[in-house]
């Protein structure tokens, strides 16, 4: 297989403006795709698009919003009217949001949500119909080891990719034997800007500031988004049921398996600044929302 499993075909990857998506995109294009790619960042996306049209890849750009369901389905309309359909679907786009589940306003979970689950729907829906048809295909979606495990100050997040796994593998089951893969990503701590572009509601205790954490998540995060890249795509080639990327992904799998309901009070230690109850006299007021 190798290269020449890509050699020739499309590959789809949302949020590609950034992080683990700019790296596969441009992991992809190097492979022989051509690429479909999508960011609700119009000019991160078209500088990318140009960087990648000047080594003479065929690249479709779309910026968008993978919670726009009609602007979804529209965009996969556009890849097989103008590139004759998608061979690879890598659903990657996601945003994080900090807050205990007290203090997170509705809204703002429903914003979450609207990205890192129903994104993921709406582009498995939008493209998984052509690849039954014509029984081949991978789609890949993006979950997190907080798809894994529950994490004090995570629970919107936890609630997405939680649902993104379970929503894969129930879609895996249901397409056996068809000739498509799906495929459930579970990244470790990835070098990206998702903790600097992170929503903020209230700062775990003991937290400076919303710039601590980001600054923290970079001090711990091992594994490069040309790393991440890699093991998806290597995991495209294996049509791999579940994808585990860094050492620390391997650690809380293992964990999740073996302590089922007893791994909590190691995370509540490590993460429970956010934990019912676990605030104090001490803790900072909660941080307004941002961007």
């Amino acid at each position: 297989m190798g290269q020449d499993l890509f050699k020739g075909r499309i590959a789809v990857v949302t949020g590609a403006a950034s992080g683990i998506g700019q790296a596969l995109a441009r992991d992809f294009a190097r492979r022989g795709c051509t690429l479909a790619i999508s960011d609700i960042n119009a000019d991160r996306l078209e500088t990318l698009a140009g960087e990648l049209r000047r080594q003479g890849v065929t690249v479709l750009a779309q910026a968008m919003d993978v919670s726009d369901r009609e602007a979804f389905f529209a965009f996969a309309d556009k890849v097989a009217a103008e590139l004759g359909g998608a061979d690879f679907v890598v659903n990657n786009a996601g945003v994080a949001l900090v807050g205990s589940i007290d203090s997170l306003p509705i809204e703002q979970i429903e914003w979450l949500m609207g990205i890192n689950f129903w994104g993921v729907v709406y582009g498995t829906k939008a493209f998984l119909p052509r690849m039954l048809a014509k029984k081949s295909g991978s789609i890949v979606n993006i979950s997190s080891v907080f798809g894994l495990i529950g994490v004090p100050g995570q629970g919107a997040y936890c609630a997405a990719k939680f649902a993104v796994r379970g929503f894969t593998e129930t879609l895996r089951q249901e397409v056996h034997g068809t000739g498509v893969h799906i495929g459930c990503v579970h990244p470790g701590g990835i070098k990206t800007n998702i903790a600097a572009s992170a929503r903020v509601v209230e700062l775990p205790a003991g937290a400076e500031s919303a710039e601590a954490i980001a600054r923290r998540f970079e001090e711990i995060a091992r594994t490069t988004p040309e790393q991440a890249a890699a093991t998806i795509i290597r995991g495209i080639e294996r049509h791999s049921p579940r994808i585990l990327i860094g050492p620390d992904a391997r650690v809380i799998s293992g964990l999740s398996r073996l302590l089922p309901v007893a791994y909590t009070a190691l995370v509540r230690k490590a993460f429970g600044g956010l934990a019912a109850g676990a605030k104090d006299k001490n803790s900072k007021t909660p941080a307004t929302v941002r961007s």
